[in-house]
């Protein structure tokens, strides 16, 4: 196991269930396409060239940090580079698109062994290295990887558009894609973990669309695999999870949190799932486009019964969106939901 040492004291109470009053913030996609500091950057470089090239992956990450004072940093990159380093051909027109897709056993003959394909993820290391550099001392850094059912969802359908019908009916060759992606998966973690993440991220964008047996087969089991290797430094979110869903999430062995969206009650959660790991979420996203007034009237709507409980009651707690800022989000509104979430649990 790779030793942690957590740079944010928020963030580190939130892991080890150290009951505060405020809680660390972060959000998904906080560095993006809604920030004027990465709109600056991408007049002249591409998308690809911020991810791939370490000080520009730096600089994309430290921006959001600079100018909102997020506790936590995440490493800039994107979750569909290990299909690239297998061999997929991977561009984006904005969009990804990958170079052919996976459909049939033959299909897996044209990937690079893992032990290969590891190598055309270093740069997410090095990534990694610079990024801790940049940052200030007190501000966690965490990596992030997709999960391998939303991979599987990339590499076999090129999307996820709400027909998992090929896969469902496929398991045994989507079974011989696992025995490929998550030993891969695991490299990977590993990698940036040894870079510096204090944790690393799991995002799974499709999995909320499967049913109890399949959330159990493609996400449950093979996360407790990966889990085994990393205690307390893997995090899981999948979009649109279900309540049984997180059931199962919240069961997985050493995990060291999770997310949840917008749809769930966080005191509710915190009540049910708490006490475990951390708990990260749920402001809805979408609120951040309401009118400055209005935003207002929604983050108290929503922060008051959390502030309700007591330090105990609320403890693991991680502040965030429900999902991740969308672009056009204005950057005011981000501010103002940071802002007033310090200052109602300072009070």
């Amino acid at each position: 196991m790779i030793t942690t040492k957590y740079h944010n004291e928020r963030f580190a109470n939130a892991i080890q269930l150290v009951p505060q009053n405020t809680p660390p913030i972060w959000f998904m996609r906080q560095a993006g396409r809604y920030h004027s500091h990465y709109r600056k950057l991408k007049e002249s470089y591409s998308f690809m060239e911020l991810c791939k090239q370490p000080e520009l992956a730096a600089e994309v990450a430290l921006g959001p940090v600079k100018e909102f004072g997020f506790d936590v940093s995440i490493l800039f990159s994107d979750l569909l580079f290990p299909l690239e380093a297998l061999g997929m051909g991977l561009t984006y027109d904005p969009g990804p698109k990958l170079s052919f897709s996976l459909t049939s056993h033959s299909d897996l003959k044209k990937l690079k062994p893992v032990d290969e394909a590891i190598e055309g993820l270093y740069f997410q290391k090095e990534a990694v290295i610079r990024t801790r550099e940049v940052l200030p001392k007190d501000v966690s850094l965490i990596g992030f990887v997709g999960g391998p059912f939303t991979l599987m969802t990339y590499a076999s359908i090129g999307k996820h558009d709400g027909n998992l019908s090929f896969i469902k009916t496929n398991q045994e060759f989507v079974d011989q894609l696992y025995s490929i992606l998550v030993p891969l998966l695991k490299r990977n973690i590993e990698l940036q973990l040894q870079g510096g993440a204090e944790v690393v991220m799991m995002f799974d964008t499709a999995a909320g669309m499967l049913d109890p047996f399949n959330f159990r087969r493609y996400v449950t089991e093979p996360i407790t695999e990966l889990t085994k290797s990393f205690p307390n430094q893997i995090g899981y979110y999948a979009k649109n999870s279900t309540e049984s869903q997180i059931r199962q999430i919240h069961s997985i062995q050493n995990l060291v949190g999770f997310g949840v969206d917008h749809r769930f009650s966080i005191p509710s959660i915190l009540h049910e799932f708490g006490g475990k790991g951390f708990i990260q979420g749920n402001f809805d996203q979408e609120l951040l486009f309401a009118d400055q007034s209005t935003l207002k009237h929604k983050i108290k709507e929503y922060l008051l019964p959390i502030r309700d409980l007591n330090p105990k009651e609320r403890v693991g707690w991680v502040a965030g969106l429900g999902h991740g800022v969308l672009q056009f989000t204005p950057e005011e509104s981000v501010h103002l939901l940071i802002d007033t979430t310090r200052k109602v649990f300072n009070s």
